[in-house]
């Protein structure tokens, strides 16, 4: 072995050694077989590297509940209409669940179910519960196991993959590093079966991208996600000030130990502790507010509140809470935001001050129909 050879084996990433707080996200392919079922000895291998950092917080999002349930029910490959999903994920949670609990016994370790649906996070109460809980599984040395909550999850508030959703849960819990594990050991800058493809050490930022060509979907055929839904995750992930390591689930050790594995993206953005950053990427719009110029200048540019008299028209139907987008007059997103009326509702109100509204409709209609707190700006 040479000497450069040997310095790069010796070598560590800092961030990963420091980091006390970490959520490692493995994928379905990863813990089970291409038919469907859970591979106990993959499971196990995976818990014996997670059990070996007993002083650091370790939050693990599992996929796998589809794919677990697969073959219980009869069904040789992953459905493709909701229905089935969720029953099948019904059957397979329970089995990951007991098979995580039982593999982590081994080392007197505790397991916690989390499921989460990303309705559950954008609303403001909702996302305090969500981080106070986890925050309480950490303190009393349990290990959160969390996943989307596919049983219940509707189209319009699902995830729709996990990395992205393991992105968001370092948000939440403040973690110091996310991992990234799957069937590939890094991002390359091409196909990883085509010969002369090079493995991508470090994403410093986006330019670090710009000529990279993603796959759309794993070998396994038995999970949502590819290296697209890996590196966009990544991406949140950095630009909340959270460096991620990205490498395959059989790095697992050398990449939580801070040796140089897979591909290491370096933080692009400052750490946030608001909601804010699940409203902009863990939400979907249940309808559309269309907003007049002073409107969108009063949003954009001086970050207030959504007030009536800005609005010139209402699209859609959603409800008090929901997420909304808010467009200008040609149509373009500016900004999401949870709307605090029912669509019903806001055809009265437009054009109108709040005080107006007061007057005639009564003092629960002086407020905003978005406020600033529940209110991200969407960049071009």
């Amino acid at each position: 072995m040479t000497a450069a050879a040997e310095a790069r084996d010796e070598a560590v990433r800092p961030e990963v050694e420091r980091a006390r707080r970490i959520v490692v996200k493995v994928g379905s392919s990863s813990l089970t077989t291409a038919a469907g079922g859970l591979d106990a000895d993959r499971v196990d291998a995976l818990v014996d590297v997670l059990a070996k950092h007993g002083d650091r917080d370790v939050v693990l999002v599992s996929s796998g509940a589809i794919a677990a349930g697969l073959a219980p029910l009869g069904l040789r490959r992953r459905p493709r209409d909701l229905a089935r999903q969720q029953a099948a994920a019904s059957v397979g949670q329970g089995l990951l669940v007991a098979r995580y609990t039982a593999s982590f016994a081994r080392y007197g370790r505790r397991v916690g179910q989390v499921l989460l649906t990303s309705d559950d996070t954008s609303r403001r109460g909702h996302y305090r519960n969500a981080f106070r809980t986890l925050e309480q599984l950490l303190a009393m040395g349990a290990v959160p196991v969390v996943n989307e909550n596919d049983t219940i999850a509707t189209d319009e508030i699902r995830f729709g993959d996990n990395d992205r959703l393991a992105a968001l849960v370092a948000h939440l819990v403040r973690a110091d590093l996310l991992v990234l594990l799957s069937d590939v050991d890094g991002l390359y800058d091409g196909d990883p079966s085509t010969p002369g493809t090079t493995r991508i050490a470090e994403v410093h930022g986006p330019a670090d991208l710009a000529d990279i060509s993603l796959g759309s979907v794993g070998s396994a055929g038995v999970g949502t996600g590819g290296m697209v839904t890996k590196v966009d995750a990544a991406r949140i992930a950095a630009g909340a000030g959270i460096p991620v390591v990205l490498t395959s689930a059989s790095h697992a050790a050398d990449a939580l130990a801070g040796r140089v594995t897979g591909t290491f993206f370096h933080r692009t953005g400052r750490r946030s502790a608001d909601r804010l950053l699940w409203l902009a990427h863990a939400s979907s719009p249940r309808g559309a507010l269309v907003l007049d110029a002073g409107a969108v200048d009063a949003v954009v540019q001086r970050r207030t509140s959504l007030l009536p008299a800005g609005v010139q028209r209402v699209e859609g139907d959603f409800s008090a809470g929901d997420p909304v987008e808010l467009r200008d007059g040609q149509g373009r997103p500016v900004a999401r935001g949870l709307v605090n009326f029912d669509a019903k509702e806001i055809p009265q109100l437009l054009g109108r001050s709040t005080r107006e509204l007061a007057r005639d409709l009564g003092p629960e209609y002086e407020r905003e129909i978005v406020h600033r707190d529940d209110l991200v700006l969407l960049r071009p």
